[in-house]
């Protein structure tokens, strides 16, 4: 039986964050929360969350990115004896009814990167939507395959023992970039991708740390290196691309 936690990173979301953990507590997960650096309102709230039962908050000293904290959570998580993590947004865009789902899948499939199929409705932003078009389609070229529906979905349940190989891969994104280059380095590692359709939703009033320009062109970057990155991997791409073997 697996042993899963959930996985917040975690920069300034000071109005979202008790919600979130409240409803992955429903479901009896412990939850690992990473402060990536943020301000002192945001510490504030996160300091009344510290003494709730299975609620995990390691803070870090200076905002590092996204990817930092979820490689941060990776290693505490796996020091700490799981199996599994859950990785959640902080910002309640994900619809966490969908998390047994994701267990049931997970506990099938054990050595499988259960990840979130996003279902959008009229409220994502224009921006947002064809910037992930953009992305879909270098991730289809890198992996010479369209069996990826989605690279940019934060919800996502991870086998540590399939993401060790992070902490030994330095150039790996920080940012935004970190959740597209890590599924095609699962992807390529021939880990097994399973996928959950599941609704994502955009408050009006919610607060986003995307930065449409900034993070494109970390993005863009990410699949500059990526070229490079998956040479070692080509050849079994190639196969699988052209021969039986897909995972």
């Amino acid at each position: 039986m697996n042993r899963t936690i959930a996985l917040i990173p975690f920069y300034n979301h000071p109005d979202t964050i008790e919600s979130v953990v409240q409803q992955l507590r429903r479901h009896d997960l412990p939850v690992l929360i990473i402060d990536d650096g943020s301000d002192a309102p945001s510490r504030q709230v996160l300091d009344t969350l510290k003494n709730w039962q299975e609620v995990h908050i390691h803070h870090k000293p200076a905002n590092g990115g996204k990817g930092s904290a979820v490689k941060v959570g990776f290693e505490l998580a796996d020091a700490m004896g799981y199996s599994h993590a859950l990785q959640v947004d902080a910002d309640g865009q994900h619809h966490l009814d969908d998390v047994p789902a994701f267990l049931d899948q997970s506990e099938r499939h054990p050595d499988a990167a259960i990840c979130g199929r996003p279902v959008y409705g009229d409220d994502i932003p224009a921006a947002r939507l064809h910037g992930r078009k953009l992305n879909l389609f270098w991730v289809h070229l890198q992996t010479l395959s369209r069996s990826i529906p989605d690279a940019l979905c934060g919800f996502r349940l991870y086998p540590l023992a399939a993401v060790r190989f992070v902490q030994d891969t330095p150039y790996l994104g920080n940012w935004m970039d970190f959740d597209p280059e890590i599924l095609m380095h699962l992807y390529w590692r021939q880990t097994p991708l399973r996928w959950i359709p599941t609704r994502v939703s955009y408050a009006a009033d919610g607060v986003s740390h995307y930065r449409m320009v900034r993070d494109n062109l970390l993005i863009s970057r990410m699949h500059v290196r990526s070229c490079l990155h998956l040479l070692p991997f080509l050849p079994s791409l190639l196969r699988r691309a052209f021969g039986r073997n897909k995972p």
